[in-house]
């Protein structure tokens, strides 16, 4: 495994290093491609479905990540981020090239749709626990957070091109083609740049890792999961629904709502660097579901493009704040050998809230219209922003989940190597080799340096 540098023994200014930015480069490139395949309700439509039908699909690909996310943190536990993280990839792309030859709804789409849903799964996951397991326990809220900035950029990108290319080119075969075309030259310029950023990589496979059904129980994220979900809920929202309500509603693209969205998540993320060490990362969480619910109830009443600009906002700093506290209060319940596993369960519960929510929402549209929808959705979040602040609203948190894994890892090494030194002197030997004497981080920064 990649054990995170030690905050005391390594230089901080190498958190923001050469394989950072490529990451980051890399991640602008994959939410674009995603952010293209937001029309994904408009192909299906074009197919002759309804809004049902891509609730049915976008759950099956939920299901399908899911599934694989059984075995996703395990497998980057015992064979390393980097192996996973290019295997997502490959995934990402076979899914997203189905969508380009589709003609009707068939079992070739729902397996299209599981594969993106697989990839997407494997690509985020392996690029968190790649980051993250390289900075200090103190600073990985705020890295979390500037790696995820990258994500709005990608977004707008995205949102922008597609509205682009829908309003140059009207053939409806020849868009899709255009569209999910462009999303799968994205994800191979991905995928270069991710062998470069991770080519001096490396990983220490623990002696033992274990199943995610026997982590998960043990080691419990708390109410966490219950955000993570909601956040799954938004997330099917914007990103598979919307684009049907600016068509229904005859507004101009989407590209207005995911440019306010970025403006105010890039602005928010920046602003909020450090919020997590001042007012703590369950405050941080509460307000960044507030600031969905008002985005929800917003949109509801949207009728105009430019109406879709206060509620880009409120969308944008609740996205801004809860990613980056959720999926650090959630993977820092894990050990440090245990964290792919722990961030893999984390964000899988994005994916148990989209496939519950998908279909639900899906079916609301198509019988009581889009208002009844938003309005449902806001009253969901709202009942789980209750339930948390009274469970864990007033809790403390410190930022620092985590150090009491490094310490007893570290206690745990001293400990292996006291005896090992007690073992030798017994038999006369009075050399130990330095390397039992290293603790774990001291290692991994000693690594880093060469």
């Amino acid at each position: 495994m990649n054990l995170p540098i030690s905050e005391n023994e390594c230089d901080e200014k190498k958190v923001y290093d050469q394989a950072f930015w490529l990451c980051y480069l890399a991640n602008i490139l994959l939410v674009a491609a995603n952010g293209l395949t937001f029309r994904f309700a408009d192909l299906i439509a074009w197919l002759g479905e309804t809004e049902a039908t891509t609730g049915y699909i976008v759950g099956a690909g939920m299901v399908g990540a899911l599934f694989a996310r059984l075995f996703l943190g395990q497998a980057i536990d015992h064979y390393g981020a980097v192996k996973l993280w290019i295997l997502g990839a490959v995934t990402f792309l076979l899914g997203c090239s189905t969508f380009i030859w589709v003609w009707e709804v068939n079992w070739i789409v729902f397996s299209g749709r599981i594969a993106f849903q697989i990839g997407i799964a494997g690509m985020f996951t392996s690029s968190i626990v790649f980051i993250q397991n390289r900075v200090p326990s103190h600073r990985r809220t705020e890295v979390i957070g500037n790696l995820g900035s990258s994500g709005f950029l990608g977004m707008v990108s995205g949102a922008g091109l597609s509205d682009f290319i829908f309003s140059r080119v009207t053939e409806g075969r020849l868009r899709y083609e255009i569209l999910f075309g462009t999303a799968v030259v994205f994800g191979v310029a991905y995928l270069v740049l991710v062998l470069f950023a991770a080519r001096n990589s490396s990983h220490q496979r623990p002696k033992k890792t274990h199943p995610i059904t026997k982590l998960i129980f043990r080691y419990w994220p708390g109410n966490v999961v219950w955000v993570a979900m909601t956040m799954g809920l938004v997330f099917s929202v914007t990103t598979v629904f919307l684009s049907r309500l600016v068509d229904a509603r005859g507004m101009n693209g989407i590209g207005p709502f995911f440019l306010g969205y970025t403006i105010s998540a890039f602005s928010f993320r920046i602003l909020s660097r450090n919020w997590s060490k001042s007012i703590g990362r369950h405050s941080m969480i509460l307000l960044g579901l507030s600031g969905h619910i008002v985005g929800l109830m917003s949109i509801s009443f949207a009728t105009q493009t430019w109406h879709l600009v206060f509620p880009s906002i409120c969308s944008g700093f609740g996205h801004a704040l809860l990613f980056p506290a959720v999926v650090s209060l959630g993977s820092g319940a894990y050990p440090l050998q245990f964290r792919g596993s722990g961030t893999t369960i984390v964000l899988g519960f994005f994916e148990v809230g989209a496939m519950v929510f998908s279909p639900l929402l899906g079916s609301i549209i198509h019988h009581f219209g889009f208002q009844t929808m938003y309005w449902t959705a806001a009253g969901i979040v709202t009942v789980v922003t209750l339930i948390y602040a009274v469970m864990d609203g007033r809790k403390p948190d410190d930022d620092h989940d985590d150090l009491q894994f490094e310490e007893e890892d570290a206690r745990q090494h001293q400990l292996a190597s006291s005896r090992e030194f007690e073992t030798t002197e017994a038999c006369g030997e009075s050399v130990v080799e330095e390397s039992n004497l290293t603790t774990p981080a001291v290692k991994s920064c000693r690594l880093e340096d060469r």
